[in-house]
């Protein structure tokens, strides 16, 4: 359960020093717009994003069992987030998150990360679809530009109100989103090497407020972003409180823990290195607690950003530290020209994120995986988006745990490297 932080310090030079400088601070990047975004699409102020990757981020990498991965807010919480929110408020958030920490903290020592590769891999990929499903259908309202009071939060309700406001949509709303997601696209393809996320919602954005076109902005819905880090405190504790978000702090705390540990399973292949799972979980579980007294969102591992570090030539957790340390002084410095971000182009980054969460390159091999695998996937994710999450990983991971025992001779899950 030792972090590898202090394995990797004992042949550390300057060579590795300035190859983590530069991966972090190409990290901090590619973090900064999905920060912001992520928080937005999970009904949070954008503020709690940057706080995330902050402290979250530093954590994970200051104690945690792999050697490249990046921690920070992630696509797969915004249902989980926006449900909370909605249902406990912003409070309520922070203490389920803070329930979770102390969750992870809790199997990290009972050296339950192994556990990973019982977990069915068709569970894994249903929900995360139904998740991609749901991130990319809440961002229609932004980018285009629709008119809705008040979006409703459940998937069945949400379209029908969406297409009742069909008429209100605007042009110019899509056509930055469409550009954006251009942009990004293309900078992918043609400059891998380049922080194309925010070079994409940073032009778009530009030009948006170049031709004072009508969109909105992060500053004409949210107002200005804060320049520093909030003052730490505990949530509000209460014995019913805690009974009452236990079973969002177990969810957060299973999502956390599947996330971060197959993060650092992706990292492994990329890199060739071994990461630690009981310091992982560890680690998650500080990330998390920090994240909680400083008023953030849940934390975990990012694979996206993990394999941003590696193909950026992150050598040791300084990478990770150089990223966290990157986006507190971006939130120092330039605050304010984040509230002139245009909220269709942060739709845009997240509905593009959302289908690579959803690994289309995959659908292939789901057809021709075996019929019980197929309807697990497919069950997890039908419930994950009409029901919710806690719903089908209750249901997916039983139904999956029922099937390995009925396959007893088929060994644990060998998972592939996903690309979300």
């Amino acid at each position: 359960m030792k972090p590898k932080i202090l394995t990797t310090l004992k042949t550390y030079s300057w060579s590795l020093f300035w190859a983590d400088v530069m991966a972090g601070i190409t990290v901090a990047m590619v973090a900064l717009p999905l920060s912001l975004a992520i928080a937005i699409a999970s009904g949070a102020d954008p503020a709690k994003g940057i706080v995330t990757a902050i402290v979250g981020g530093l954590l994970v990498s200051l104690l945690g069992g792999s050697r490249v991965q990046i921690g920070g807010p992630t696509g797969a919480f915004i249902v989980v987030v926006f449900g909370v929110i909605v249902q406990h408020g912003y409070d309520g958030l922070v203490l389920a998150t803070f329930m979770a920490g102390l969750i992870l903290l809790a199997a990290g020592l009972l050296r339950v990360g192994n556990l990973i590769t019982f977990v069915p891999e068709a569970v894994v990929n249903g929900f995360t679809i139904g998740i991609a499903v749901i991130i990319a259908t809440s961002q229609l309202k932004d980018i285009l530009g629709l008119s809705v009071e008040s979006l409703p939060a459940d998937f069945l309700e949400k379209l029908p109100a969406l297409w009742e406001a069909r008429a209100t949509a605007s042009l110019p709303a899509l056509g930055i989103g469409l550009a954006t997601i251009a942009g990004i696209v293309l900078l992918r393809k043609m400059a891998p090497r380049m922080p194309g996320l925010i070079v994409a919602v940073g032009v778009t954005s530009a030009v948006a407020a170049f031709m004072v076109l009508p969109v909105e902005t992060i500053g004409s819905r949210f107002g200005a972003l804060p320049s520093h880090l909030p003052m730490p405190s505990f949530p509000a504790l209460s014995l019913d409180r805690v009974l009452e978000l236990l079973p969002s702090a177990f969810v957060i705390a299973f999502l956390a823990g599947v996330e971060s540990l197959l993060s650092a399973m992706v990292a492994d292949k990329m890199s060739g290195g071994h990461h630690r799972p009981n310091a992982e979980v560890i680690a998650q579980g500080f990330a998390n607690v920090g994240s909680s007294l400083f008023g953030g969102l849940p934390a975990t591992g990012a694979i996206a950003r993990t394999a941003t570090n590696v193909r950026a030539g992150g050598k040791t957790p300084v990478a990770g530290i150089v990223h966290a340390l990157t986006i507190l002084v971006a939130m120092l410095v330039a605050a304010p020209l984040a509230g002139y971000l245009a909220m269709p182009a942060l739709a845009g980054l997240l509905i593009l994120t959302a289908w690579n969460m959803s690994e289309p390159h995959k659908w292939k091999d789901y057809l021709a995986a075996p019929r019980a695998d197929q309807l697990l996937l497919v069950l997890t994710l039908v419930l994950t988006v009409v029901a919710d999450l806690t719903v089908a990983i209750g249901v997916g991971v039983s139904l999956g745990l029922a099937l390995r025992l009925r396959r007893r001779n088929v060994p644990p899950a060998d998972w592939h490297t996903p690309e979300r």
